[in-house]
């Protein structure tokens, strides 16, 4: 068992190494569904700042792509190794700042991509 438990450890860590390192090498500004936001995102999360004179209530979310360790939906505890999408901090007005992460309580991966969506509008 403990063998077995060995080999699992080994080969997340090395499958969170690969997508780290093809991560690296992509972060930078990421495409942005609303055209007045700003998103950025590092080896394990995002985040987008928007400069809208949109209408007034118009929300929106930040969302991440993430590859790595993480929960299964409705399934706790199992576990899966592949991709899933970041927890984020809830929807921000126009002039706002949002921040989303691939690090949560059941999860640890990087993140592949990240956009903005309208949340409301």
């Amino acid at each position: 068992m403990r063998r077995n438990v060995m080999i699992a450890v080994r080969a997340v860590v090395a499958a969170v190494a690969v997508s780290g390192f093809a991560t690296a090498f992509g972060a930078g500004t990421a495409q942005a569904a609303p055209q007045d936001c700003t998103v950025t995102r590092d080896l394990t999360g995002a985040a987008a700042t928007c400069h809208d004179e949109g209408p007034a209530g118009r929300e929106y979310a930040l969302i991440v792509e993430c590859f790595g360790l993480h929960g299964v939906p409705n399934a706790f505890p199992l576990m899966a190794i592949g991709p899933y999408q970041g927890s984020w901090s809830g929807s921000f007005g126009p002039s706002g700042h949002g921040t989303a992460s691939c690090l949560g309580p059941m999860s640890i991966g990087t993140a592949t991509n990240a956009y903005v969506a309208i949340y409301r509008d």
